[in-house]
């Protein structure tokens, strides 16, 4: 696994992670890696420093890193809660309609089966997956 720092064409910055430098390549050639600020697919690599090793044997802190994760993860739910409409079990169905034209474009999110979401994206309807955390401990 390999980590990148991105940057969008609105540049904004994020980091993701990749198989390997081929697999970031081909998906974002593709369109396949989106900002999660702002949905842009004009995504590029950005300037990143090296992360060094502490040395043999530097425990990784785990514990740590799991609260960092969950507070990123917090703040891009109440990001997707504000900036977007609920819609529910819903969701395949209005997915459909913005990607059709039948109604005005807008932000959302809801739920979806793995299935369901397999066959948007063969329909070319563009959705991202995300991990969305519970609110309390």
């Amino acid at each position: 696994m390999i980590l990148f720092e991105l940057r969008c064409t609105r540049q904004h910055h994020f980091e993701a992670w990749f198989k390997d430098g081929s697999t970031y390549d081909s998906q974002a050639a593709t369109g396949g890696v989106a900002c999660p600020v702002c949905g842009d697919t004009g995504v590029e690599k950005a300037p990143m420093a090296p992360r060094l090793a502490k040395g043999r044997g530097a425990a990784l802190d785990l514990q740590a890193a799991a609260g960092e994760m969950r507070k990123v993860l917090g703040e891009f739910k109440r990001q997707v809660q504000q900036g977007c409409d609920y819609v529910g079990e819903r969701f395949p169905e209005e997915a459909r309609k913005i990607h059709y034209g039948d109604v005005e474009a807008r932000p959302i999110y809801g739920e979806a089966s793995a299935e369901e979401a397999g066959k948007l994206e063969e329909e070319g309807v563009c959705l991202r997956r995300i991990p969305w955390i519970d609110d309390g401990n």
